[in-house]
């Protein structure tokens, strides 16, 4: 079980933002935090820490007018620390070269290869023809619906027909090196994890699993381990102090920098 940092961009700053108030029309979104600093300012800081496998997030998509601004400031973090930081956000098998080649660990894909609804096998293939499976990660941020988790798309504005089950993971798993999890019911509100969502995500023990959402404080970090059974890693944004939360960052980096027991 180890700590994931992030560097959410959005508007071209870094920010913590509530997941499903997240609207391409006019880029708006609920913010909860807004840094001072830049991306590689994070990026830097993490590398000093020993903390690898994060994610660097672009909220924009191609189409809005801060997307070249969202892209330049993720672009400075993986040059200010090359291989430790994974990458997500407008991502297809044509362009995801380029990010590694700029420093990325790993490309972080979901819309591209979750696309009209339906898992595009083809696109999945493409991907890892591109940059090779231990260069990918698949996002299956998911959303409650039916008494199920739907993989969502779009920047979580989308749901897909596509049922997160064990049988769904392991077929994915055969196209990347990770997966990417949030629990978008609870992202950003740092109130409480998705309990069904861990417990099913920690029956699958094969490729690493990182998952996001909803943890608050520290009784809920300890919570998340006795629940996943300390096979799941995770992210946590909002309720850091480095993003304006009451978590402590080094405590949480100290405690979870270990390295990866899957």
């Amino acid at each position: 079980m180890r700590f994931r940092p992030c560097i959410d961009i959005h508007n071209g700053e870094v920010k913590q933002i509530v997941g499903k108030s997240l609207k391409d029309e006019n880029d708006q979104a609920v913010e909860n935090f807004t840094a001072r600093q830049g991306a590689d300012y994070f990026a830097r800081l993490y590398q000093k820490d020993g903390l690898k496998g994060g994610h660097v997030i672009l909220l924009n998509p191609p189409s809005s007018k801060y997307y070249e601004k969202t892209r330049q400031q993720a672009m400075k973090a993986l040059a200010a620390y090359p291989g430790g930081l994974q990458i997500g956000g407008g991502i297809t098998a044509e362009n995801a070269g380029e990010y590694i080649e700029a420093g990325a660990s790993h490309v972080i894909v979901t819309s591209y290869v979750f696309k009209d609804g339906e898992i595009h096998w083809d696109r999945m293939d493409e991907l890892r023809k591109a940059v090779g499976k231990e260069h990918v990660v698949i996002d299956l941020s998911c959303r409650k619906k039916d008494d199920g988790y739907y993989i969502v798309t779009n920047r979580w504005q989308t749901f897909t027909n596509v049922r997160l089950t064990g049988e769904i993971l392991d077929k994915i798993a055969g196209y990347c090196d990770e997966f990417l999890v949030h629990g978008v019911d609870v992202e950003g509100k740092a109130s409480g994890i998705e309990d069904g969502l861990v417990k099913l995500l920690s029956e699958r023990y094969g490729i690493p699993i990182t998952y996001a959402g909803g943890i608050g404080n520290l009784k809920d970090l300890e919570y998340f381990r006795e629940i996943s059974k300390g096979r799941l890693d995770f992210t946590i944004g909002s309720a850091l102090d480095l993003f304006g939360g009451r978590i402590p960052y080094q405590s949480v980096k100290c405690i979870y920098n270990e390295s990866l027991s899957h």
